[in-house]
């Protein structure tokens, strides 16, 4: 299985380790600590250097809620560290759902567009352009269609209720179906179920369970666990607790990490990208 992206060509019957790049200051996991472009690239050449093969550079935290921010403050922070990054050898993701975003970041060179919209997000006054039409406007680039139940500023306030997968799975084959009508090939679009996206930890931890359900829609399945509240909820890191903080949950995000692939996950997206590589080379070892 391949993954059809801008520049690169990806061979997905390896397993692949896309790293975070947060260049914004209010991230969940690491705000502020990437917020500035020398910083961000930084991060970057790090990230490369503990095995990471693909970039996934946002701009605009979408934590649970955290407010929206304007289109030019997203391209004021996203531009300068995405002009740098294409030029690393690697194919670069920008986490955005703007159409006007995406439309900059495929102009510079981006090689994927990953949106936890699913395409869905439109604001008519400032983007004259749809996300869809972005995208079915590019030649080709790859793009991640993920599932969200509401938005980031509520959507854990109201998760969604029932059985997470098969809605997920639902909302993602009508999703990657829209694609195919607007005519986008299969080989550019990956999916996302969407872990804490809407979801309780319950729905989650579901979803990882029965993830398989989800690989029937034939299109490579990008996971992203890292550092989620579910995990430390399940083991007890609460929240402004002493040693309760993101980068406690390190061990408990490889962990699922390495459990998504055994279950058929393509690619995985990761804050702690040299502990995920080592945890798949001893599930590559076994296999």
């Amino acid at each position: 299985m391949k993954w059809k992206t801008s520049r690169f060509l990806l061979d997905l019957t390896t397993p692949r380790v896309m790293g975070i790049v947060n260049a914004t200051p209010d991230s969940f996991s690491d705000g502020g600590n990437h917020a500035d472009v020398n910083s961000a690239l930084r991060h970057c050449e790090k990230l490369l250097r503990d095995g990471a093969d693909i970039l996934d550079i946002g701009a605009e935290s979408t934590r649970p809620g955290a407010v929206a921010v304007p289109l030019d403050e997203e391209l004021a922070r996203l531009v300068p560290v995405l002009r740098e990054a294409v030029r690393l050898g690697v194919p670069v993701s920008v986490d955005s759902y703007k159409p006007g975003v995406m439309q900059v970041a495929l102009d510079l060179g981006a090689d994927i567009i990953n949106d936890i919209w699913a395409l869905r997000w439109h604001d008519a006054a400032t983007d004259s352009l749809t996300a869809t039409q972005v995208v079915v406007g590019h030649p080709a680039c790859g793009v991640c269609l993920m599932h969200m139940q509401g938005e980031p500023s509520t959507m854990q306030l109201h998760p969604m209720l029932g059985d997470a997968v098969a809605q997920v799975k639902l909302f993602l084959q009508k999703a990657v179906n829209e694609l195919h009508g607007a005519g986008v090939e299969t080989s550019r679009i990956v999916i996302d179920p969407g872990i804490g996206f809407g979801k309780t930890p319950a729905q989650n931890f579901a979803l990882l369970a029965r993830q398989v359900d989800l690989l029937e829609l034939a299109c490579p399945l990008l996971v992203g666990w890292s550092r989620k509240s579910s995990l430390a909820a399940l083991v007890g890191l609460t929240a402004g607790s002493v040693g309760g903080g993101p980068d406690e949950r390190v061990v408990s995000s490889v962990t699922a990490a390495v459990l998504a692939v055994e279950r058929g996950a393509s690619i995985v997206r990761v804050h702690d990208v040299r502990e995920t590589v080592q945890a798949l080379k001893v599930l590559s070892a076994i296999r």
